[in-house]
């Protein structure tokens, strides 16, 4: 798997707009991980409200940005954001392959094909030049930080707080790093396994459990944050695109969300089925 790594030096900072006094030659990296925003732009209009009041000079979304009730907007609002870096989430690769016409993913995401007639070439090449994984060398009180969308190894891996520590253990093998941020299953967890901390940022337009928005703000500590938005005028903006997909994602989605129990369900059935694979098995040790 190839990732990308790099460190924010003083250029990025000053071009990102961030407040003067982050902006030195001696730069530490304050970060913000968004991840699974799926096209929700009033929640990630929110978000972002909240991020700029927050000391971050480095924004990482954390995969499956677009597909939901707004893709063509959603990227347009990030796309131009000069101190954002972007993880490939499966819903991601789901868009594109939709447009292209060619084989989806095994879960290509919420409205995949509904979304791809929603976006331009341009926007498509966009969603599909994200990376596998972002690496950031040095953030403030924390250390070197990877942020992955299902895992270091795959966007589908299924990771939550009930994975067992053999089986994160293999995910995390091989990586020299002292922090994991990863999204996907659109639930907050807090871990270690051994000297290696992993955090999931939740998710911010398709959360699970409790409403709201949920991010995380890593430097110089570790932060899982939630910001309220108003749902009800959320809906009511969305529904005026008079979409069946969009009503369905504000009935499910925006006016409610899953419950915890109906999201665990859902994440130990797919994590049970990813164990019987023999790719996806790790060698239990004693």
């Amino acid at each position: 798997m190839t990732q990308q790594a790099w460190r924010v030096d003083a250029t990025d900072c000053v071009q990102s707009g961030a407040k003067p006094e982050l902006c030195s030659e001696s730069m530490s990296v304050r970060m913000a991980v968004l991840s699974d925003v799926h096209g929700n732009l009033p929640a990630l209009e929110a978000v972002l409200s909240d991020v700029r009041k927050a000391d971050v000079n480095l924004i990482v979304f954390g995969g499956d940005l677009a597909s939901g009730p707004m893709p063509a907007e959603t990227i347009d609002l990030v796309r131009s954001m000069p101190n954002a870096r972007f993880v490939r989430g499966n819903a991601d690769r789901g868009v594109v392959a939709a447009y292209d016409g060619t084989p989806k993913p095994e879960w290509p995401g919420p409205y995949a094909d509904w979304c791809a007639t929603r976006i331009s070439r341009a926007q498509r090449d966009f969603l599909n030049s994200f990376a596998p994984t972002v690496e950031v060398e040095e953030v403030e009180g924390v250390g070197r930080v990877l942020v992955c969308h299902g895992s270091p190894r795959s966007d589908l891996d299924v990771i939550w707080s009930g994975t067992p520590t053999d089986r994160l253990r293999w995910f995390l093998t091989g990586l020299d790093v002292d922090l994991v941020v990863c999204g996907h299953t659109h639930i907050q967890f807090d871990r270690v396994v051994g000297d290696t901390r992993i955090v999931n940022a939740g998710s911010v337009g398709m959360p699970s459990g409790k409403h709201g928005a949920f991010w995380a703000q890593i430097g110089p500590g570790v932060q899982l944050k939630r910001t309220g938005y108003d749902r009800v005028e959320a809906a009511a903006r969305l529904r005026k695109l008079d979409v069946l997909e969009v009503d369905e994602f504000v009935r499910e989605n925006v006016l409610r969300v899953p419950t915890l129990s109906e999201a665990v369900e859902f994440i130990k059935a797919a994590e049970a089925k990813q164990s019987a694979s023999a790719d996806t098995q790790p060698r239990v040790t004693s």
